[in-house]
């Protein structure tokens, strides 16, 4: 199964999931896919649709999942991240009316530059990324939560 991730920002995002039944219906996705479409009111029947659920249970999907395609969220990305999933991620952008900003941008450039994820955009062929998810090995997640700590300890014992 491959789980699609659109998180719970109020605007749709439709542009993904139109690539993803395009995917699915050019034979390049075979798999089942599941979609938590949160405000997204784009429906196919290819795909299977929940709209919300419980943190437990969107941990449970990552796990079940062979591979994630997810908004750019941070907290959508390291979830799969901390479990070593492959991910394929998609910035919301405000031209199309997915956000209210472009910060999702800076995000996914920035895993991405770190080998975590892989990202789709409008410039590139989903069915080229789909192929690289393939054999795709993602950087380990290492927490920086001790040197986040260390700085602020020498900073307070500084004072």
């Amino acid at each position: 199964m491959i789980f699609v991730v659109l998180g719970t920002f109020e605007l749709p995002f439709d542009r993904l999931l139109k690539e993803v039944d395009k995917q699915i219906s050019a034979g390049n996705i075979k798999e089942e896919v599941l979609v938590q479409a949160g405000h997204t009111k784009y429906r196919s029947n290819q795909m299977k649709f929940i709209d919300f659920t419980t943190y437990e249970h969107m941990a449970e999907l990552y796990r079940e999942a062979s591979f994630i395609i997810t908004h750019g969220g941070t907290g959508s990305i390291t979830m799969g991240m901390k479990m070593g999933k492959k991910i394929i991620a998609v910035p919301r952008l405000v031209k199309y009316g997915e956000h209210n900003d472009n910060h999702q941008i800076e995000i996914v450039k920035q895993f991405c530059q770190t080998g975590h994820i892989l990202s789709w955009d409008d410039a590139t062929d989903m069915s080229e990324v789909l192929k690289e998810i393939q054999t795709f090995k993602p950087a380990p997640f290492k927490s920086g939560n001790k040197e986040i700590l260390n700085i602020l300890r020498n900073f307070i014992d500084s004072v």
